[in-house]
């Protein structure tokens, strides 16, 4: 298994980190490198919501579906993806601090075919450096519109 992890502190209270993180049909205005978000579910927020997000990857664009699977309002949120033989897990935890919230990212990599074995713990930093400026978008985000 390949782990990365990020916190970020974030001027803005939970609730406003939180609905930023859990709606995904802001993702392509919040995050640059993030462009089309397509449901696959009726579900849109919580357990169950599963989309596809298009992203820019250097010059080179990814596609990846995700899936919601734990959902605890204003204190975690979890996304999973099974993605070229690997299950991405992705839990954002946010906590209050006053008037402000620290956001802590674990992203947990589990390659489970033979070629994803010997991949996965290059991609996992480069990947992990894509998640940490979505986080600081985010954080532009929040403290801007909060």
């Amino acid at each position: 298994m390949s782990k990365s992890s990020t916190t970020v502190q974030i001027n803005a209270l939970v609730e406003r980190v939180f609905t930023a993180i859990t709606d995904i049909e802001s993702f392509p205005r919040r995050a640059e490198s993030i462009t089309k978000v397509e449901f696959l579910s009726d579900v849109k927020n919580g357990v169950g919501t599963k989309f596809r997000e298009t992203r820019m990857m250097g010059s080179k664009e990814a596609t990846a579906v995700l899936e919601i699977t734990e959902f605890v309002e204003n204190e975690k949120v979890r996304f999973v993806s099974d993605e070229g033989g690997t299950i991405w897990d992705t839990v954002f935890t946010v906590n209050p601090s006053g008037s402000e919230t620290r956001m802590d990212v674990e992203m947990d990599a589990r390659p489970y075919k033979f070629f994803s074995k010997i991949v996965t713990p290059l991609m996992i930093g480069l990947i992990g450096k894509y998640v940490k400026k979505d986080m600081e978008e985010l954080k532009a985000w929040c403290e801007r519109t909060g």
